[in-house]
């Protein structure tokens, strides 16, 4: 199984949407198996963001990211990084596609809910990033049998 980073952003938290972002995942099938609420600081998103730290709007998404606490989420399952990048829709919200995060809930470029590893090599290092292994959890989620077939588990 896949595991992939989420971060719920600012703008999620203030409109009261955390739940909201959450129900796609969990209704899609996926299993969270890491959650936490923290605030981020300007070294953390330079490591983050480090592909974007030279871009003249860099530091409007840090401080932007940085206005209040985001929830941090592990999800697993099934090629879960792709997956996840389906529900979110794409970066610029008001071009999101009905029946994704961004294009049911959002209207901005930066304020569009959820970040997601956007790929798998990137999950291996956002994740660590994030999680300590002893905040990261596995267990028997029972409707597996319900979700995917016998030879996809």
């Amino acid at each position: 199984m896949e595991r992939t980073l989420i971060l719920i952003k600012p703008d999620a938290l203030q409109r009261g949407l955390v739940g909201r972002v959450m129900s796609y995942l969990e209704d899609k099938g996926l299993t969270l198996v890491g959650n936490k609420m923290m605030q981020l600081d300007d070294s953390l998103l330079h490591e983050h963001y480090a592909h974007l730290v030279d871009k003249p709007f860099f530091k409007g998404i840090a401080d932007f990211m940085k206005s209040t606490p985001v929830i941090v989420q592990c999800w697993e399952g099934q090629e879960c990084v792709e997956v996840v990048r389906k529900l979110c829709g794409v970066t610029n919200a008001r071009e999101a596609a009905s029946g994704t995060i961004r294009g049911d809930l959002g209207m901005s470029v930066q304020s569009n809910l959820i970040h997601a590893s956007d790929s798998l090599e990137t999950a291996k290092v956002e994740v660590p990033r994030f999680f300590k292994d002893d905040e990261l959890f596995s267990y028997d989620k029972k409707n597996y049998e319900y979700i995917y077939a016998p030879d996809e588990k």
